[in-house]
Parts: C-alpha cells; structure tokens; sequence
C-alpha cells in the first residue's frame, strides 16, 4: 500500500485519468474528490461490502415463493382469457 501525505488542495494522480484532490481536512476527517472516468465505479468499502452481502443473499434466497407467485399469476392471465359462459 502506497501512503501519501497530503495538504488541503492538494491533488496526486493514479495513471493519467485518475486525479485525487484533497478538498478539506477537518478533526479526524478528510473529504477528498475524485475525478476518474465514468465507466470506473468508485465505491466507499461499506457500500461494497453492502453489494456482496446482497448479492450472496440473493443466492442464498429459497426462489419458490417467486416460483409459485409466476404459475398463480400464469394461471389467473389464462383465465381471463377464456370467453365468458353463454357465448
């Protein structure tokens, strides 16, 4: 890992598309901006560590509730299908 010192407004730079701008220090935080590409997603780790707990949630997830809901909502479309009695 790569530890850098940097004052407020200060910028340093990842490959050529990448900039880092410290914008404010302030106690024990440090707000910083980040310009990078719009096809590199750039996630604090909460919000990743959110995404893989949902997505192995999503795995995990019994799928016959969904199942049943389909073939009642199948079986409800057919019938009003049918003509009605009489015609």
């Amino acid at each position: 890992m790569l530890v850098i010192s940097r004052k407020s407004g200060q910028t340093f730079h990842i490959g050529d598309h990448i900039h880092i701008t410290i914008t404010e220090i302030s106690g024990d935080k440090v707000k910083i901006g980040i310009d990078a590409p719009l096809e590199l997603n750039v996630l604090r780790d909460e919000l990743l560590q959110t995404i893989k707990s949902n997505v192995a949630a999503v795995h995990k997830a019994d799928n016959s509730a969904v199942h049943s809901l389909a073939a009642s909502l199948k079986q409800i479309s057919q019938q009003n299908k049918k003509p009605p009695n009489g015609l």
